[in-house]
């Protein structure tokens, strides 16, 4: 007999979950994303890559600023000598001492993301990033002293 058959006493699993509704679904929450996305608590690794992504915008964002700024160079030596002028000032070296911080952070946390990826880092990323902050650290404080010697000559 065809179509006679019995049912089993073991009910399916699809049987014994209540079904979901469309109430049920998470949907995208547009005015407390921000909150959401960023309330959770994260690690060394999250803000490695936050920091990374925020340095590397930045950094390309220089690069059309500095692409702008030597556009005296069509207007004379006079006026791209005068230009200059404006970048030698205190404010500018501090700015400029800034984005050594920038790119140095991105270059050395670049230099980590390799070593995870390629030399079986990933067991050690965490002391990788806090070497490249010690490291970076350093390294800023130097350029500093190196950037700012002739002030502090002045001030000693």
């Amino acid at each position: 007999m065809r179509g006679n058959y019995q049912r089993s006493p073991h009910k399916l699993e699809s049987e014994t979950k209540p079904q979901s509704t469309y109430k049920d679904i998470k949907t995208f929450d547009q005015k407390n994303w921000i909150s959401e996305n960023l309330g959770y608590k994260k690690d060394s690794g999250s803000w490695a890559w936050i920091y990374h992504r925020i340095t590397g915008i930045a950094l390309i964002a220089y690069l059309f600023l500095h692409i702008y700024s030597l556009s005296p160079l069509t207007k004379g030596e006079a006026a791209f000598n005068a230009k200059m002028a404006q970048f030698a000032t205190p404010l500018f070296m501090v700015i400029e001492w800034l984005l050594f911080a920038f790119v140095i952070f991105h270059s050395l946390n670049g230099i980590r993301i390799v070593i995870v990826d390629w030399a079986d880092g990933a067991k050690y990323h965490k002391q990788l990033y806090k070497i490249s902050w010690v490291l970076g650290i350093i390294l800023f404080l130097a350029m500093g002293a190196l950037m700012f010697s002739h002030e502090l000559k002045k001030l000693f």
